[in-house]
């Protein structure tokens, strides 16, 4: 009878933290967010925060231009998706980001005499062959 050994335990890093490997997902998503960051930028932005949480919900990115906070939805499908990024965004998903946007406009940016509004948008990213990015911004896409 052949013996298996016992699967590996993941690795631990410093202070004891177990570090796993994201799923495939994640990583196209951080690396979509990457890009898009990187357009914001490029485009004037000033980033403000990333994977903002408020409460129970969350802002993929935080960014301000001038006197505008920008939320924005970062959007990505994998090459064998049915349908397209900027699609995948639905109702419910925009009544989210539109609720977490209200609450931290409330609670942090309402009394900044600096600011005089919120907008919402989205970026979408798409990956080509040579696995370079490719962002389309959409302004006040909700």
């Amino acid at each position: 009878m052949a013996t298996t050994s016992p699967p590996k335990p993941p690795s631990r890093g410093e202070g004891g933290d177990v570090f796993r490997e994201l799923p495939a997902s994640h990583v196209l998503g951080k690396r979509a967010e990457e890009a898009a960051v990187a357009a914001l930028l490029n485009d004037g932005y000033v980033i403000l925060g990333r994977n903002v949480r408020v409460s129970r919900l969350e802002i993929d990115i935080v960014a301000r231009l001038g006197p505008v906070v920008v939320i924005v939805e970062v959007r990505t499908r994998g090459a064998g998706a049915w349908i397209k990024a900027l699609d995948s965004l639905d109702w419910k998903k925009r009544a989210r980001v539109r609720k977490a946007g209200e609450v931290l406009w409330r609670k942090r940016f309402k009394s900044d005499l600096t600011l005089e509004r919120m907008r919402f948008d989205v970026v979408a990213v798409t990956f080509d062959d040579r696995d370079q990015p490719h962002v389309e911004h959409l302004k006040a896409a909700f």
